[in-house]
């Protein structure tokens, strides 16, 4: 039933990273059916819904957001369903949903002299690749799928212009490069000359392929480590958007160069970060 969930997704034009959410969430999910109940999974019941949300939340102690992801992909499970005549009705509501309390910190943990001494140590190991990418997610926001994703004729140097593709490839939007990015990437393009690298995506690994997600969270745990402090891809667009606001640029412009759909994302930017609230709390 997972094969065909999957091809399901895909079929839905799902991206590669939402598709894997989906069906690790889904697996989860259908073991802890086959161990509590130890009868073959036939379709969804409301019951069996209400006691799962139970069991992750008093036995798993999971916190409302990550109950709401599982059940996010139990919804789309049961439109799936559906659509293949297993089940007739969706039993899953917005009524499930936890609640969550609003995030009011700043997602953004990393600071400036952080995101330098990282940017150093890659450009100290002479890893020209690296430098341009670390760059990129620092300095142009975008997530690391769409960096990795990148090719080489979505960017010009001369218009200082990124075109990043979503995963259905039917939307884009066009990102500006500052003089860092501009700099790191004209490195690695003239390292690629010299190796005559000539595949079309921008990232490759040693072997030529496209650069992918294990090479470069294997990149950021050692780096990590030699900065006491850990960093993820994701982590570095969290900076973006923070310092960027930081230094004048308007919720929408940030917005629109990161590609939030939803302009409140964007505004939790503007509050102040964990440490500044702690800071703030210890004066009263």
């Amino acid at each position: 039933m997972l094969d065909q969930f999957e091809r399901y997704l895909r079929e839905e034009g799902k991206k590669e990273n939402t598709i894997k959410g989906y069906i690790y969430n889904i697996s989860v999910f259908l073991k802890w059916f086959d161990e509590s109940k130890g009868i073959k999974f036939k379709k969804l019941h409301r019951e069996n819904i209400q006691e799962y949300i139970s069991f992750l939340r008093t036995v798993k102690q999971a916190k409302p957001k990550t109950v709401n992801t599982k059940l996010n992909a139990l919804v789309k499970f049961n439109q799936f369903l559906i659509e293949t005549k297993i089940q007739q009705e969706m039993i899953i509501t917005k009524k499930d949903y936890l609640k969550v309390q609003p995030q009011y910190a700043s997602l953004a943990k990393v600071e400036l002299k952080d995101v330098e001494k990282f940017r150093q140590l890659i450009l100290e190991s002479n890893n020209k690749r690296n430098y341009a990418l670390i760059t990129l997610l620092a300095y142009a926001g975008l997530r690391i799928s769409e960096a990795l994703s990148l090719k080489m004729q979505d960017f010009n140097l001369i218009s200082r212009e990124i075109t990043v593709w979503n995963g259905k490839g039917d939307k884009y939007r066009i990102v500006f490069m500052s003089d860092k990015v501009k700099t790191a990437l004209q490195s690695w393009l003239k390292e690629r000359k010299q190796k005559r690298i000539y595949s079309d995506y921008l990232f490759v690994s040693n072997r030529n392929k496209p650069l992918n997600r294990t090479t470069v969270n294997k990149l950021f745990k050692a780096y990590s480590e030699r900065l006491h402090k850990d960093i993820t891809p994701h982590d570095l667009r969290h900076f973006f958007c923070s310092h960027a606001i930081s230094r004048g640029m308007s919720v929408h412009e940030v917005a629109n160069q990161a590609g939030h759909s939803n302009i409140h994302t964007t505004l939790l930017y503007t509050n102040p970060t964990k440490d500044e609230l702690i800071e703030k709390m210890n004066q009263l």
